[in-house]
């Protein structure tokens, strides 16, 4: 059973809508959005911003968007990871630290790749699961970011690959 509503609204805090995009093959989608705003960290600078990406404070620790999602999504009840696809790790928190898939979940993501021509490039950030259900997130900052060609390419693999759209979601976020 898909709990997608109940994520849009944990997420949102002004208004859920949609992104329309058209994907490689020419087929027309609409992704789930929501928005979010976080608060930026006003602490320790940390050393590794992974080339200047924002640090946002999430509950008192300095972490990046994706961590900050996945942290919402946990308190909701969810298990998951970001997917540092930069990196090629899963994370659950700041680097270095990385951990792996539970069986289940790397299936899933493995089947994905496959469809994507091997390549895990252009997966959402965060991936989520809870009860059998899966959710993946992309997180992108508000007017500062857009969805990609290989962000396309990985939803018409994951579509290619049964997940069915409303397991896709797109969090666009701010600062407070």
């Amino acid at each position: 059973m898909w709990r997608q509503n109940t994520t849009v609204n944990l997420l949102s805090q002004s208004r859920a809508s949609s992104v329309e995009l058209t994907l490689p093959s020419g087929k027309f989608v609409a992704i789930p959005r929501c928005t979010y705003p976080f608060a930026r960290w006003r602490g320790t600078p940390i050393l590794d911003t992974y080339g200047g990406k924002a640090v946002l404070d999430s509950g008192g620790k300095p972490v990046f968007a994706e961590l900050a999602i996945l942290e919402v999504l946990r308190k909701a009840g969810w298990d998951g990871v970001w997917v540092d696809t930069y990196r090629k790790k899963f994370r659950r928190s700041m680097p270095p630290e990385c951990c792996k898939l539970p069986s289940h979940a790397e299936k899933l993501y493995e089947r994905i790749c496959r469809a994507n021509g091997g390549k895990p490039s252009g997966c959402f950030d965060v991936f989520a699961w809870m009860d059998g259900s899966y959710l993946f997130v992309e997180s992108k900052r508000k007017s500062k970011d857009s969805i990609r060609n290989t962000q396309k390419a990985w939803i018409e693999a994951a579509l290619t690959s049964g997940i069915p759209l409303d397991s896709l979601l797109i969090c666009e976020w701010g600062l407070e």
